[in-house]
């Protein structure tokens, strides 16, 4: 079967009547949840470090920065708007792989700004991105992302490719050549977690993509079988590729609805080892003092993943799950303040850090974990908890999802435009002008 093709043919030929309720509510949810991570990041050291660098060689100002005044083309405000959104890590999580927002959402308002579009265009278009973005990556993970490949940005720029070029009217043979453009753009190593240079995999992987889409519509040629030759993107990044993972279930099964948003601004891994630290220490009431050790069994990933034992700065401590669980014990939370690199410093935390240990059993889930605190009047106290908050089995409702955009944004947006900002999302399919939210989360005067 022509993988690529078939993908493409169902691009360009899928319609917003056949999208289920709750996979375009699913749409509002996800703009909402990245909005806030894009708006609460712009004064990170990260974007403005990248906006330095880029800035001056912008083209024409087109697109918002969100967040600040700053305006910029499409091309750079996909990238600056995707590192934005991620270098939090508090950016939604597909349920098996996949920051699915931060690669797609970026192109997509830019491209909004610049050419008017729908509520409806942009629901469907970002759907149709987050379905090719998931279903390339799902082929070859688990395989392509033990061997050392950030999956967000290798299989994001399919994401980003795909919802541009839907938007364009791109025909079959062109969404093709989008597609094989993106897939020889495909780029991210792990090696880069803990530093900038990750958030720069799903701002690559906007920028990138919207360049296909828009090389594509000028009839730029790539590979029509890009993802599934010999030498295509399947079996050249992954040890394994599973092409059936891309078209089994096409317009019948959305990806959009395995989504999870994340209450804790780090790795969903360490979720449930925050959860279960919170719980007890609110419980009985304890402090950092009064804890001898705490011991947290956790599925290997964790691990892997999030194992640095002395983070350096703020960023280092998102992948620390010794960092994570002291300050879910010290400061009953885990946002982006509980990450800063002031916090990550503080002698409190490091000393309780010291007494946090962890160890891997191959029996537990990637979002489940068991604590166990040893106090100094010898008491023990444990916690098992099965799902994290924000998983499947424990979704944020739309108010949690309103409550943390809310704490991304305030003192960046006055009060009347952040009411604004979420009403515009949840009205989103009767927006005729969709740019019309890029333009609220910017801080230039509307």
């Amino acid at each position: 079967m022509d993988i690529t093709r078939t993908l493409a043919r169902y691009l360009v030929g899928a319609r917003y009547e056949d999208l289920p309720a709750a996979v375009r509510h699913e749409a509002t949810r996800a703009l909402l949840n990245w909005l806030g991570c894009a708006i609460g990041s712009s004064r990170h050291e990260t974007v403005e470090r990248a906006l330095a660098a880029v800035q001056p060689f912008s083209g024409p100002v087109q697109a918002a920065v969100m967040g600040r005044s700053e305006r910029l083309d499409i091309l750079h405000a996909a990238l600056v708007n995707g590192i934005g959104s991620h270098v939090l890590d508090f950016d939604d999580t597909h349920a098996r792989a996949i920051h699915p927002s931060a690669p797609v959402l970026p192109a997509l308002m830019a491209y909004a700004e610049w050419r008017p579009i729908t509520g409806k265009n942009l629901i469907h278009a970002f759907v149709l991105g987050v379905e090719a973005e998931e279903r390339v990556g799902l082929s070859v993970f688990p395989e392509h992302y033990a061997i050392g490949w950030h999956i967000t940005g290798t299989a994001g720029v399919f994401g980003a490719a795909a919802a541009v070029g839907r938007l364009l009217g791109l025909d079959e043979r062109q969404m093709c050549w989008a597609l094989g453009t993106a897939a020889t753009q495909a780029a991210g190593l792990r090696e880069m977690f803990g530093t900038m240079c990750k958030s720069l995999h799903p701002g690559r992987a906007a920028q990138n993509g919207l360049i296909s889409a828009l090389l594509a519509a000028k009839n730029f040629t790539s590979s029509e079988q890009a993802i599934e030759a010999p030498r295509g993107f399947g079996h050249v990044t992954s040890t394994r590729f599973d092409p059936s993972v891309i078209t089994e279930g096409l317009g019948q099964r959305y990806e959009i609805l395995s989504n999870m948003y994340k209450p804790y601004a780090c790795g969903l891994v360490v979720h449930a080892a925050i959860d279960g630290c919170i719980e007890l220490t609110r419980e009985h009431r304890l402090t950092p003092d009064e804890i001898e050790r705490v011991d947290l069994t956790v599925s290997p990933l964790v691990l892997e993943l999030t194992g640095k034992r002395s983070p350096r700065s703020g960023l280092e401590g998102k992948f620390s799950v010794y960092h994570a669980a002291a300050v879910g014990i010290i400061h009953g939370a885990a946002g982006e303040a509980q990450f800063s690199d002031e916090v990550v410093r503080d002698s409190r935390v490091i000393a309780l850090r010291d007494r946090v240990f962890a160890s891997e059993d191959g029996a537990i889930g990637r979002t489940e974990a068991r604590v166990s605190m040893r106090l100094r009047d010898g008491r023990r106290l444990d916690r098992h908890v099965a799902h994290a908050r924000g998983t499947l089995e424990r979704p944020m409702s739309d108010a949690d999802l309103e409550a943390k955009f809310r704490g991304l944004v305030e003192g960046i947006l006055p009060e009347r435009r952040i009411g604004e900002l979420i009403a515009a999302c949840w009205s989103l399919e009767s927006l005729e002008d969709a740019g019309d939210i890029a333009r609220l989360a910017s801080c230039r005067e509307s």
